[in-house]
């Protein structure tokens, strides 16, 4: 779930900023043969900034520029060039020109320095919906030099590949700057004073961005050193958080899920390799041959090339049963090859969990049996009491209630209906736990599968497996069974994160120096808090250059410059005829109906799963777009389209499609 006007400046989850200016235009040299990467390989720009070349991809130097194209050949490409300007802007617009290419600019946002860059900024353009396009530009700066990245990618592209992309950018460094390096290092004792400036930290980024709550844990050598909250469990309210205040996890439900699953392989029950539809015959996917492949350790690596699809249970979670995810999955066609690519799946975690149930309890309804083998084989070992998929006791007592910012940039409480549509794919991400209980579950990883006691929880083997690299994620980063394994700064840190409405969560430990840590949020801004801490942790333990601070101030400052651009897009109240013009109802055969519900002085879009207001938002190319604008689910865009005289919405994700038409 994307919160609402967030900062654009890369679907693809890079930081693109752009800046181009140079000394010879990108169409002005002819291009000697192009050259397609066998591997990942480390390449270099004329000037000689250094960058990652991806598997696949094909490189072509023009002049003081090099042009880069996925394998794809559908015009997707970035241009890297070596610029000398006065200023980003100027760079930028020499860019573009060169290019041929006149986006509409929209914003124009810094972030922190970093890795010898001494100035980074970012360009956003309004790209029209039905272009179906990542436009944007970065320009980063050392010295008076700048290095200059422009991209116009196919959005199911820049989805598809995101790993690739961030490959890229990870060792995107100036001339002969060697990026620092934790490793060979000891971690310091986390004492009074470098706790207390985490605390301090936290509470900062908390105020800047506008999080009601917050709470963190740390444990170092088997010890709990700090397990606090920061702020309040909901708005208006004088409640506040602790360690004990129980958030929605979201997504770090699924390193619990594949903890389930090892202790059935512990047990002897389930074999890593054993055939998921040998183990489970009712799992498959869209496609047979890829369903063949698929070992139970591939249902939660992001491996298979089944993209992220999570339309169908945000639309229509409310209808959906454990039962029916799985028969969904079964239409679902992988987009790129398997162990190609990373591709994140929920309905395939979903999937995991369901399938170890019925491990454990054969014959039992799918949910009951997932539920049932999480509390006997996690959530009581481990002692985690807070920890539930019961959302009636979980919204009981010390909780935590959601929040986003509603079209005025007021922090509201957000309904919860879009997040009760995981519940029926829970294991990817519907559980509420703690500060104290998700500490519980990181020490026992620590400690390679011990109880505090010293009693063995789980056998090292089946517990270390989830661990594995399965699918590259970056240079020296690696998706294993739903845990991030991360050697990129010269020493091992292993998490994971968690998205919902208003919930956003990190885990992660150090396991070599035995530090762990979690942080819980309550608010979509909550997703900018997660990096940054776990950047302090790292600066405290290892005498780290200090980022953080920077890095987070810049990010909640352009963040608020990216909401107001994007805002001043709106048409608010939404315009008359446009709304006038609306159908009663539209349906779409896998999204279900949006019906139209007309109440004084607005539109609501509902959907079953939610309903919100619409705001119109005109396009570059003469089109129109409903976008949502309730914290529920604001920044939903519904696209108006006419044909052969039937009203249509269009709804898509990166690599998706649904139309709904019009129901006479």
């Amino acid at each position: 779930m994307r919160p609402m006007f967030k900062h654009t400046a890369l679907v693809i989850g890079l930081s693109i900023s752009t800046a181009l200016p140079m000394s010879i235009p990108v169409a002005a040299a002819p291009a000697p043969q192009a050259a397609t990467a066998a591997a990942d390989q480390p390449a270099t720009t004329p000037r000689g900034t250094t960058f990652i070349l991806p598997e696949g991809w094909t490189r072509e130097q023009r002049g003081n520029a090099v042009v880069l194209t996925p394998p794809e050949a559908d015009g997707s490409r970035l241009v890297i060039v070596d610029a000398t300007a006065g200023s980003a802007d100027d760079a930028v617009a020499q860019a573009w020109q060169a290019l041929g290419m006149a986006p509409k600019f929209l914003l124009a946002t810094e972030a922190a320095p970093r890795d010898g860059w001494e100035q980074r900024r970012s360009y956003d353009y309004d790209v029209p919906q039905n272009a179906k396009r990542v436009v944007n530009a970065s320009a980063y700066r050392r010295g008076k030099l700048w290095t200059v990245i422009l991209a116009d990618v196919d959005q199911g592209i820049a989805e598809k590949r995101a790993s690739q992309f961030g490959k890229l950018f990870q060792r995107l460094l100036p001339a002969g700057y060697v990026r620092e390096t934790f490793a060979g290092r000891s971690a310091h004792p986390l004492d009074a004073a470098r706790l207390q400036q985490v605390a301090n930290f936290v509470e900062q980024m908390r105020k800047d961005f506008d999080v009601p709550g917050v709470a963190i844990g740390i444990i170092q050598n088997g010890k709990v050193v700090m397990a606090r909250g920061f702020g309040v469990r909901q708005l208006g309210k004088p409640a506040k958080v602790d360690a004990d205040t129980r958030f929605m996890i979201a997504s770090n439900t699924k390193a619990l899920t594949t903890l389930m699953l090892a202790k059935l392989v512990d047990a002897g029950k389930l074999d890593w390799n054993a055939r998921a539809e040998d183990v489970y015959p009712g799992f498959k996917l869209g496609d047979a041959a890829t369903t063949d492949k698929v070992l139970v350790k591939h249902l939660i690596c992001a491996c298979t090339g089944v993209p992220r699809q999570d339309m169908e249970w945000l639309f229509e979670g409310e209808k959906q049963t454990p039962a029916s995810v799985l028969t969904t999955l079964g239409t679902m066609q992988p987009t790129s090859g398997f162990g190609e690519l990373f591709q994140y799946s929920n309905p395939m975690a979903a999937a995991a969990g369901y399938i170890g149930g019925q491990v454990a309890y054969p014959g039992s309804e799918l949910g009951a049996g997932y539920d049932r083998a999480m509390q006997a084989l996690v959530f009581d070992p481990l002692g985690m009491r807070n920890t539930t998929f019961d959302y009636v006791k979980a919204q009981t007592g010390d909780y935590a209630a959601p929040h986003g910012y509603d079209i005025n940039h007021k922090v509201q409480v957000m309904g919860m209906g879009l997040n009760d549509t995981i519940i029926a794919s829970r294991p990817a991400g519907a559980a509420w736990s703690t500060v104290d209980d998700m500490l519980k579950y990181v020490q026992m990883e620590i400690d390679r599968g011990l109880l505090p006691d010293g009693k063995r929880y789980i056998g090292e083997a089946a517990l270390l497996q989830r661990r594995e690299p399965q699918i590259a994620l970056g240079v020296d980063k690696n998706y294993a069974m739903a845990l991030m394994v991360d050697n990129s700064d010269g020493v091992t840190v292993i998490d994971h994160g968690g998205d919902l409405g208003g919930f956003h969560s990190n885990m992660m430990w150090w396991p070599e120096q035995k530090v762990g840590a979690v942080i819980l949020t309550n608010a979509d801004e909550g997703v900018y808090l997660r990096g940054p801490f776990k950047r302090r942790l790292m600066e405290l333990m290892f005498d780290g250059e200090p980022q953080a601070v920077a890095a987070a101030a810049a990010t909640a400052k352009a963040n608020r410059a990216a909401f107001d651009a994007q805002r001043k897009l709106l048409q608010w109240p939404a315009d008359n005829k446009a709304l006038a013009a609306l159908a009663p109802r539209y349906h779409n055969a896998a999204l279900g109906d949006v019906q139209v519900v007309r109440k004084p002085g607005k539109v609501v879009f509902d959907v079953g799963a939610f309903a919100s207001a619409v705001a119109t938002q005109p396009q570059p190319d003469g089109s129109l777009a409903f976008v949502t604008i309730d914290p529920v689910a604001a920044g939903f865009p519904f696209v108006g389209a006419v044909k052969a005289g039937v009203r249509q919405l269009i709804v898509r994700d990166g690599q998706h499609e649904y139309v709904f038409d019009e129901v006479k």
